[in-house]
């Protein structure tokens, strides 16, 4: 299955996902930027290679409101995000078969361990407060 585009009227399924245990992997991402354009169809690959997990496309410009204050620096940018935790958020190149890695790792990590990491450090510890999708659904009214 390819990543769902997010719009107003389907915000709910990322929440939905997350309630279900299910990884969410969110490519931030705008429009009028080229190197999304072209990253589009290889995020989509590397979704059809994990179906269980929730893929979503997100113009940070288009949901602005869903989006808020987070903080995206440069495009692509993945968020992935397993129930509250925020597991990654960062700049990617636009190679899936890096973003493919990523998923895979990130995935594999045990609970006990996603929590320790979610702790790590300042950066991801502000993660969990300003990048959690479930608080950014929540703000949105979605």
């Amino acid at each position: 299955m390819p990543s769902l585009t997010i719009d107003a009227d389907n915000r709910a399924t990322i929440t939905q996902a997350l309630d279900e245990g299910r990884w969410v992997v969110a490519c931030l991402c705008a429009a009028w930027c080229g190197t999304c354009a072209s990253y589009r169809a290889a995020f989509d690959t590397v979704a059809e290679r994990h179906p269980d997990k929730r893929f979503a496309w997100i113009d940070i410009e288009d949901q602005a409101d869903f989006v808020g204050d987070l903080d995206v620096e440069n495009f692509p940018t993945l968020l992935i995000q397993r129930g509250d935790t925020v597991a990654f958020f960062g700049t990617m190149l636009p190679d899936p078969a890096l973003a493919d890695r990523l998923v895979i790792a990130t995935a594999e990590l045990p609970d006990e361990e996603l929590a320790r990491l979610a702790d790590s450090s300042s950066e991801r510890r502000e993660w969990q407060l300003e990048c959690n999708l479930r608080t950014l659904a929540d703000a949105a009214g979605t």
